[in-house]
Parts: C-alpha cells; sequence; structure tokens
C-alpha cells in the first residue's frame, strides 16, 4: 500500500492543476445541487420489528389517515386565580382564537373547539385548542406559524395564560457562533504546531473543501433519501474534525521528509506513502463504526451513519490527493521561517533536535509504567460511575428549557389534565366491537390508569382505537411498566403505540442492539488492526482502552446532562433522561476517532521498531516524531465538536459535549498515557504475532518497508555501474 500511494502522492504533486481543479469542480457541482434542491424536512422516523411499529402500521391501513405524519400544535388556555375557562369572558375569548386558526392558513387540515372535543379540565381551569396540518413541521410556512403564535399572543392578551405546544413550531436547528469559534481554534493551533500560516491553512482549507462537498451532497440528496434536517450537521461535525486532522498528518510527516532532506516532489511521495497509509486505516476504522450502524435497523440512524461515511470517505480521498497537490503550489511556504533559518544555522538545528515534551513524556511512562497505568485506570473508572444511573428517553417537549412556550404549554396541560396527558398511550385493536369492548374492560382494571376512552372503530367495523391516559409522565417507570402490563394483558390481536410507546420500544431496541454492534465494529477493527500492526496484543489494547474512554465519556455526559452537574456552563437549561440513540450513536464515532490516534501513534512505533530499535526506543521515537500532532489534531477535534455544543438543538449539543469528553480521555489518557505504559510493560511480547497467522495476513506495508528496499537499491545503482 505504502508504494502505491507513495506513487499517488507524486503524482497529484505534479498534476496539482488538474487535481485542485477537479477537486473545485466536485465543490461548485454538489454546490449546484445543493442550491437547487429542495429543503431537508424531518427524517419519517420507523422501528422495524417492534409493536409500537407494528401498530402504527395497521393504524395507517385500517385508519387511513389517521397515523398521518402532520404537524400538530396545542393552544393551552389558563384561567386567572379563581377563574373558570367556562366563564363568558373566557370562552369568547377561546372561540375568537379558533375562528382566527381556521382563517389562519390554507396548510391546516383541522381546529378542534375544546368545548365540543371535551377538551377542559375538570376544575375548569385549563382548556386546549388542537390544529392539525397537511404537512411536518419543517415544511410549513413562516406565514402558517405566524399565525398560530399570532394567535396566542392576542388571547394573552386578553387576561388569560395562554403558551403554544407542538412539533408545528419545530424548526431548524439554530446554528451558533460555536462553530466558527471551534474552526478559529483549530487554526489557532495548526499555527502554533507547525509555525507556518501556510501550512496551517493547508488542513483548513482542505476540510472545508471536503465537508463542502459532503454536505451539499447530502442536501441534494436529502429529499430523495428521505436523510432528515440534523443528517448534515452531523456530517459536518464529523467531516471537519477528521478532515483537519487527516491533512495534519500528512503536512507534519511532508514536513519531516524535507528535513532529512528530499526533493519537494520525493517528500509529498513518500509522506503519502507512510503517513497517508495510516489515514486509510483510520479512516476505514471510522467507516467501519459508522457504516455498522445499520445493525441497528433504525432507518433513521442508519441513514445518519452512512451519510457521515461518506464525509469521511471524502475527508481521506482529499487528503490522499489534494493535500499532495496543494504542497506543490505552496513551495517553501509550507515551512515557517523560524524553521527555514535553523536549517541554516547549525546552533538552531542543533537547540531543534534536543528531546521535544514529547520524547521527555514517553522516557517518564517508560520509566514508571504502572504508576501511570494505574492512575490512568482509576481515574477514567472514577468519572465512569455515572454511566451506571443511565436513564434513556427520547426528547419531547418537557425537557426543554422553562423559558420556552412549549415548556410552559406542556406544564399546563399536566397540571390541568394529569402528568400522564402530554404521553397518551394509542391501543389498536385488530378485531370486531367486541374484541375493542373486552378490551376497554381489561385496560380498566389494570394499574397506573388515569382515563380510558370508548373504543372508536374504523368504517368496515374490522379495528378500532382506544386512547388510554396513564396516570405518571411519559418517561416515568411507572408508564413503562402500565406498557408493559397492556401488553401481557391482552392478545396478539391488541397493539400498544403512541409517541410514548414508540420511545420505550426505541430504548429497548437500542438496548438489545449495543452488544451485537460492539462485537461487530469491534470485531472488524480488530482484524484491521491485526493487519496494519502485525500484533494481537495491540489491537486487544486499542479495543480496551476504547472501552474505558467511552464509558468514562457516557459517565460525564450522565453528569452534566441527566445530573446538571455543570449544566450551566454548558447551556443545559433542563435536565432530563439522555437520548436513546446517544450510547449506541457515541461508542461508533468515539470508536473510530479513538482508532485514528491509535493509528497514527502506534504506526510510528511500529515502523521504528521493524526499523531495528528496541521496544522502549521505539516508544521514545514514536512520541518524539508523533506526541506534537497527535496532540494538535485532538484539542482541533476537541475544538470543533465542542463548537456544537453552543446549537440549539438538543440532541446535537448532547452529541457535541459527549464526543469532545470521549477524545479529550481516549487522546490525553488512554493514548498518550495508557498505550505507552502497556507497551512499555509488555516489552517484546507487544509485537507478537503467532507465526501461521503472520502467514496468513496480507502484508499492507503501512511502515514503509517498501519504500526503505526501494532506497536500498537505489543506494546500490551507482555500485553496479561501477563495477
Amino acid at each position: 500500500m505504502a508504494t502505491f500511494l507513495y506513487k499517488l502522492g507524486r503524482t497529484a504533486f505534479r498534476r496539482r492543476r488538474l487535481v485542485a481543479l477537479l477537486w473545485v469542480a466536485l465543490l461548485a457541482l454538489a454546490g449546484v445541487g445543493a442550491a437547487t434542491a429542495p429543503a431537508a424536512t424531518s427524517s419519517s422516523f420507523s422501528i422495524p420489528g417492534t409493536e409500537a411499529q407494528r401498530a402504527f402500521d395497521l393504524l395507517e391501513e385500517r385508519f387511513p389517515g389517521a397515523g398521518a405524519d402532520g404537524a400538530t400544535a396545542r393552544i393551552v388556555f389558563k384561567a386567572p386565580d379563581g377563574g373558570s375557562m367556562n366563564d363568558a369572558a373566557p370562552k369568547a375569548v377561546v372561540e375568537e382564537t379558533v375562528a382566527a386558526l381556521k382563517s389562519g392558513s390554507d396548510q391546516i387540515v383541522s381546529v378542534t373547539d375544546p368545548y365540543t372535543a371535551q377538551a377542559v379540565s375538570r376544575d375548569g381551569s385549563t382548556a386546549y385548542v388542537s390544529v392539525a396540518y397537511k404537512v411536518n413541521g419543517m415544511e410549513l410556512t413562516d406565514e402558517t406559524r405566524e399565525a398560530l403564535t399570532q394567535a396566542g399572543h392576542a388571547a394573552q392578551g386578553k387576561g388569560l395564560t395562554v403558551e403554544v405546544g407542538g412539533d408545528a413550531l419545530q424548526t431548524m436547528p439554530e446554528t451558533g457562533a460555536g462553530e466558527i469559534v471551534g474552526v478559529v481554534i483549530a487554526g489557532i493551533v495548526l499555527v502554533i504546531t507547525f509555525g507556518s500560516l501556510v501550512a496551517a491553512g493547508l488542513p483548513l482549507l482542505t476540510a472545508i473543501i471536503g465537508v463542502g462537498i459532503g454536505v451539499s451532497t447530502i442536501t441534494a440528496l436529502a429529499n430523495v433519501l428521505d436523510l432528515g434536517s440534523t443528517t448534515s450537521t452531523l456530517a459536518m461535525m464529523i467531516g471537519l474534525a477528521v478532515g483537519i486532522d487527516y491533512a495534519l498528518f500528512i503536512v507534519s510527516r511532508y514536513r519531516s521528509e524535507l528535513a532529512d532532506g528530499r526533493t519537494k516532489e520525493e517528500a509529498a511521495g513518500r509522506a503519502t506513502g507512510t503517513a497517508g497509509s495510516a489515514v486509510v486505516f483510520a479512516g476505514l476504522t471510522v467507516v467501519i463504526a459508522l457504516v455498522g450502524l445499520a445493525v441497528v435497523n433504525i432507518p433513521m440512524l442508519t441513514k445518519m451513519g452512512f451519510a457521515a461515511a461518506g464525509t469521511v470517505v471524502i475527508a481521506v480521498l482529499i487528503a490522499l490527493t489534494l493535500i499532495p497537490a496543494l504542497l506543490g503550489f505552496a513551495g517553501d511556504k509550507v515551512i515557517g521561517r523560524k524553521q527555514r533559518k535553523g536549517a541554516q544555522n547549525p546552533e538552531e538545528a542543533a537547540k531543534a533536535a534536543k528531546p521535544n515534551a514529547g520524547t521527555r513524556w514517553a522516557r517518564f511512562v517508560i520509566r514508571r509504567p504502572v504508576f501511570v497505568l494505574l492512575a490512568g485506570v482509576l481515574g477514567l473508572g472514577a468519572i465512569a460511575i455515572p454511566a451506571a444511573s443511565l436513564e434513556m428517553g427520547l426528547p419531547d417537549d418537557g425537557v426543554k428549557p422553562v423559558s420556552a412556550t412549549e415548556r410552559r404549554a406542556y406544564d399546563l396541560l399536566s397540571d390541568g389534565f394529569g402528568p400522564g396527558f402530554n404521553g397518551p398511550l394509542l391501543v389498536v385493536v385488530d378485531g370486531d366491537k367486541a374484541t375493542a369492548e373486552k378490551t376497554v374492560t381489561t385496560i380498566k382494571g389494570l394499574d397506573g390508569i388515569a382515563a380510558v376512552t370508548p373504543a372508536t372503530p374504523n368504517k368496515a367495523g374490522d379495528a378500532a382505537m382506544i386512547t388510554v391516559i396513564p396516570k405518571d409522565r411519559p418517561s416515568s417507570g411507572a408508564t413503562e411498566t402500565l406498557v408493559h402490563d397492556i401488553r401481557d394483558a391482552t392478545g396478539d390481536d391488541v397493539l400498544v403505540t403512541g409517541a410514548t410507546a414508540m420511545n420505550i420500544d426505541f430504548s429497548q431496541k437500542m438496548n438489545d442492539a449495543l452488544v451485537p454492534y460492539l462485537a461487530l465494529v469491534v470485531g472488524l477493527a480488530f482484524v484491521l488492526l491485526t493487519v496494519v500492526f502485525r500484533s494481537v496484543l495491540v489491537p486487544l489494547k486499542a479495543a480496551l482502552g476504547f472501552l474505558l474512554s467511552v464509558v468514562a465519556a457516557l459517565g460525564a455526559v450522565v453528569a452534566v446532562f441527566q445530573w446538571g452537574w455543570l449544566g450551566s456552563l454548558f447551556g443545559v437549561e433542563q435536565t432530563g433522561p439522555i437520548m436513546s440513540m446517544m450510547p449506541i450513536f457515541m461508542v461508533g464515532v468515539v470508536f473510530g476517532l479513538a482508532m485514528d490516534y491509535e493509528v497514527f501513534l502506534v504506526t510510528r512505533m511500529r515502523e521504528a521498531y521493524v526499523h531495528g530499535e528496541r521496544p522502549g526506543e521505539a516508544i521514545v521515537t514514536g512520541f518524539r516524531h508523533s506526541a506534537r500532532v497527535v496532540t494538535a489534531a485532538a484539542v482541533i477535534m476537541i475544538a470543533v465538536f465542542s463548537g456544537f455544543i453552543g446549537m440549539s438543538d438538543q440532541m446535537i449539543k448532547m452529541i457535541g459535549f459527549g464526543l469532545a469528553v470521549a477524545v479529550l480521555f481516549d487522546a490525553f489518557v488512554v493514548r498518550m498515557a495508557i498505550v505507552p505504559a502497556v507497551l512499555a510493560l509488555l516489552g517484546h511480547k507487544a509485537w507478537w504475532l503467532p507465526k501461521w497467522l503472520d502467514r496468513a495476513l496480507p502484508n499492507v506495508d503501512v511502515e514503509g518497508e517498501g519504500l526503505a528496499a526501494q532506497d536500498a537499491a537505489a543506494d546500490r545503482k551507482p555500485d553496479l555501474v561501477k563495477a
């Protein structure tokens, strides 16, 4: 592989104008596609293989239109203290609001009058108007949303407390300045690392081009593939981080090759052949982790994984082709002025040859491996403790900050109609009227029920719907128990669905899929790393270190988002359960990113070991050449992920925080401390591989042995000619 990538790098360097033109053309093509494509909408949500999904499908079949995915809204009214919504004045205000809504937009399907739909609380203090729309929340026009909010404001000015809830208020996640700050920090770190504005600008430029192509392509295909509005944001988050890192490693190796006296074209080829090989395998681990999300069998999660994986593939291709091409344009400017002067000044060169921070740290770890290992493991273990209290769920209006009108509407409904009113269960009966009535009687006999509506049959009389209001809030354990009790007490022809039941089934599916997903992803990556490192213990150590860092990161997420520790520091206004997809998504992404640092750091150690250095010397060599760059890459990735913490979308905020913390733990504790400590304790055994397995595995030559042989052959040629 090293030889092939070496030739690719040299070709890209020589044909730099053509390569640059091709990537710019791809960016322009993707941009045109994104600009002309319809705006992205919320992706359809389904959970194949669950009872809630089967019930929803049956509902669509027997009650056409009842399961439509159009947006809904509720305008909630609360009378002043001592008053009642049944009084003449409040009643007149509600009727005016209903009339205004009916004429406010042609996207409205229906508006219910609370006085005819029994939507007034028993004590008369609260009432609500339900609004149904033809399209989902992302497709509503600004005029329609304005009509909804204006109707609420008009009623509020007449002595009533009025709040608006529902997904009709859903909009695209707001992008704050955090992402820009993250890129700026990345730029500063690159300038400090390279000491050259040109060298620092190359990774930023290529990462932006790669993300631009990836995100524009996702935007262009969003409606065709039903990708959803958050898919491009997550792809941008991951693509930007790995794009900068991959380019950083190749540029750094290029500068190192130049320092060894190679020509610019040769240095570009060498950098692509050696660091580029590490980039390929690091990218493969990320792609495996993201594509492996398909094992969960949640279409939305699968699409997110494939879209992000596509952006990573683009980042790898750009690092292998566009970076060598741009290095050809950069010339000597890729080397900082200070470094150029040092190369000409023997005293400066001698000063630069002194042990750097990476070398000193590696020697410290080698001297005290047991202390470093125990400190790292115990420290991460302590941070991981909150993960034992992990509670999972899907977000609803109840987890929004109290400053949001959706949250206040949610609370008013809970106070007026009971905690379970915001999470009704929809029971679908596949049978005749007698079966439906028997089901109602059975459900009424269960604990935890606040109300059960009479069965509503369909036109054919072969199915019925029953609405069940739990006593407790939707995310409570009691409500989950009630769902299981209904399913256990009724037959196979009775199915429970609704947002609350879907949430419960989704969380269960995530839990059930976690172990198979881990086995698949870690197993494939173990095989891949065994091929790369020609070792059994190094990949095993890499996998165990990853598990430690990801559990610690989950512990930090629970502490901040579920317990509220330091919540205000990260913009968490309301604590609640961790989103069901968060653990498995974080496992996938963090595993891929963790293997990045493993490959980049340990490959250089393996290279030194293969070329004859002792195990301890190889560790020091790996840190001398890679620690500074790995540190810069980790800081950049943390900065990029942290930038997304400022977004309004709770899911993206949580993922940004989780990934930033996971990279912090994995890069600086696991890879920079635990890994060298374990390698120091193992010595030569770290690189042991059974002979039969060594013969069976393909030789991918990540260390560049083929290039070294090529050098040796070139050195022998003059002697042959002379002879």
